[in-house]
This record gives C-alpha cells, sequence and structure tokens, in this order.
C-alpha cells in the first residue's frame, strides 16, 4: 500500500544539493505537522544531488513517522520532481514547497481554507526578500506568460502550493511546467486561487536559478503551452453499456 494515501494532504518537498538546509527543513515541518490542520505526510523527492542531501532525507525518514522519500540518481530539473512526486502522491490533496524554505509550511493553512471550492490554490509571495534584478525578472517572466496563456496568476511560480491530486495528475507535463500549473490546470477546468503569503531570504546554500532559466527558459515554455492548448483533447462520454 501506498503510504501516503493514508493522509488527507502529502506535501511533495523537491531537493537538490541542499544538504545546508536540512536540518532546518526537518525542524520546519516537524513543527507544521504537529499544528497541521488535516492530517499530513511530507514526500522528499531528491533530484540526483550531489552532495549529502540523500543521506540527510535517509536519516530524517528514518526517526521522524509521516516522512517518505523518493530518489533519482540523475538530476532532471524541478518540474521533472515536481511530476514524480504528484506520480507518486495518493493522498485527496498534495502540497508543494521548495527546500530553500524561502517560503514556510506555515502557511499551508492559508491555502487550505480554500482547498475545498479550489483544485490549486496557490501562494503570492508578499514583500520578496530578492535582490532587485531577480524580482525584475519574476515581473518580467510572469507578465509575458499571463498574456501568452491567458491565466490571470499574479506569482505563478511560488513555491507554495495545494492542489487536488486527481487535477494534479491529469494535467499535461513538460520541461518548465512548474511555471505553468494554474494555467494547465485551466486546461482540465481547474478552479484557481490566489492567497499572500511570507517570503523569507535564502539562509543556507545557492539558488539553482540563472537568467536563462527565469527569463529564456518560460519565453519558450508559453509558446509550447500555446500550441499544447490549441491541441489538446477533451471530451465527455454520455452513454455507455460498458458498466
Amino acid at each position: 500500500m501506498n503510504k501516503t494515501s493514508q493522509y488527507e494532504m502529502t506535501i511533495v518537498v523537491p531537493v537538490y544539493n541542499e544538504t545546508d538546509n536540512m536540518e532546518r527543513v526537518e525542524k520546519e515541518f516537524s513543527d507544521y505537522l504537529k499544528e497541521a490542520p488535516i492530517s499530513t505526510c511530507v514526500l522528499f523527492v531528491n533530484d540526483g544531488s550531489k552532495d549529502d542531501s540523500l543521506d540527510k532525507i535517509r536519516d530524517i525518514c528514518s526517526r521522524r513517522p509521516d516522512f517518505y522519500y523518493i530518489s533519482s540518481s540523475v538530476n532532471h530539473g524541478v518540474s521533472t520532481a515536481m511530476k514524480a512526486g504528484i506520480d507518486t502522491v495518493e493522498s485527496r490533496l498534495m502540497g508543494y514547497i521548495d527546500s530553500d524554505l524561502q517560503t514556510t509550511p506555515h502557511d499551508f493553512p492559508l491555502l487550505l481554507k480554500h482547498a475545498d471550492t479550489h483544485q490549486i490554490v496557490s501562494g503570492i509571495r508578499a514583500n520578496r526578500k530578492d535582490s532587485w534584478f531577480k524580482n525584475t525578472q519574476s515581473r518580467i517572466a510572469n507578465s509575458f506568460r499571463r498574456f501568452m496563456t491567458g491565466d490571470t496568476a499574479t506569482d505563478s511560480v511560488c513555491p507554495l502550493k495545494v492542489m487536488w491530486t486527481d487535477y494534479a495528475k491529469r494535467v499535461p507535463f513538460f520541461e518548465g511546467m512548474h511555471r505553468f500549473m494554474p494555467a494547465l490546470m485551466m486546461l482540465e477546468d481547474g478552479k484557481f486561487y490566489e492567497v499572500p503569503v511570507r517570503h523569507f531570504p535564502r539562509i543556507a546554500g545557492v539558488s539553482k536559478y540563472g537568467l536563462w532559466n527565469r527569463l529564456a527558459g518560460p519565453f519558450f515554455a508559453c509558446f509550447a503551452y500555446r500550441w499544447m492548448r490549441a491541441k489538446y483533447i477533451r471530451y465527455n462520454i454520455d452513454n455507455t453499456n460498458v458498466k
């Protein structure tokens, strides 16, 4: 039996070379699970870390109930890590958060208030603690994405989300898709809601994203989404004698 099926929500946490953050990650999530409003577990997705992250993840999971992991020996990127997590999760809801903890699991209850009526609820990073240059890149990328996709997301890349697992499993995946979850949910007629959440500076480790990741990559991915939206297959079965 998939152990995540025993919970109402599984929080997917991609990890890539975050060994310096793992002690803090363990504490933050352990504290949150004690106060979570619904039964919740954590699923680490080790995405081919080259440092000691996997060893630390195994140690955490060995001593902490409600902590699980899957691991790949190859680094595939955050979209593939998210996809691997979605494919693994069997709880009704799934959460998503980055292991850099620039957002906090303690803000999940803010999103859960709207999760019964919306298939995806995402944070909006209020008072972002990133550099002026990084914030400017994100604003440009968000504006172009909204223009190309037609979604209304203010901050689609915010690394704090709650989704209905069955809807998340339906959406098509491609490299860079983690930036398009609201738009992808729209393809399945999913409802979207945004909630302001806290944002913190990175305390340990280094960012894995540069100019290419934030601007050039999303630019090309927008055209991929537009093509997919035009070709997306939808149908309903109105009558059958199969059952």
